[in-house]
């Protein structure tokens, strides 16, 4: 079994220890020179990274070709309709290619910490939350797969990657857990 180190990653950090500039980094939460993140998640983005000196381990989660699921709550631009929610399920056309289909749900507020800075309020279009499922990892996809159907997204947060979830963690925080390599295409308890 590994270390694996599972972090709510804060908005506005980037998923690198190296400092360039005055923006936040890994290194202000991790000095552990031995320990790497398993992928990434942009700086606009919160929740759950996963971090571990084990190179198998960060290989078996991070390449593709184990189609490890991750799951997304965005909260988008308007009232996502039930065709938006068909669309991304059934996977859109993006820039560099078509989605893979994902597994989507329309989902009440959840109760997440508040975000600094808070999201842009605009008292005449309303917002809405969705759940998704992806097995890719492009650059920002998430972002650009909910514009494609019509809704920007204002918030993404990774609630779970393949069996680890974020659970209760709050933006900072860390737990370690042993982890064994994981399964591949584990079944959604998702429902389309």
């Amino acid at each position: 079994m590994s270390e694996l180190i599972l972090f709510n990653k804060p908005y506005g950090v980037l998923t690198q220890f190296r400092k360039t500039d005055d923006r936040s980094t890994l290194a202000d939460f991790f000095n552990d020179p031995d320990i790497h993140p398993c992928g990434r998640l942009d700086m606009d983005s919160e929740g759950l990274l996963l971090l571990t000196a084990d190179g198998a381990l960060n290989a078996r989660i991070t390449h593709p070709k184990f189609k490890l699921p991750k799951t997304y709550w965005a909260q988008v631009e308007g009232d996502i309709t039930e065709e938006a929610v068909s669309s991304l399920t059934r996977g859109v056309m993006l820039n560099d290619g078509p989605t893979r289909p994902a597994r989507v749900r329309k989902l009440d507020a959840p109760g997440l910490w508040p975000r600094t800075p808070p999201v842009r309020y605009r008292a005449a279009i309303p917002t809405s939350w969705v759940e998704l499922e992806i097995t890719e990892g492009r650059n920002r996809q998430v972002r650009r797969m909910t514009a494609a159907a019509g809704f920007p997204t204002l918030r993404l947060v990774r609630v779970r990657i393949g069996d680890w979830e974020l659970g209760k963690l709050l933006p900072g925080e860390c737990r370690e857990v042993e982890a064994g390599l994981p399964r591949s295409g584990r079944q959604s308890s998702l429902t389309r």
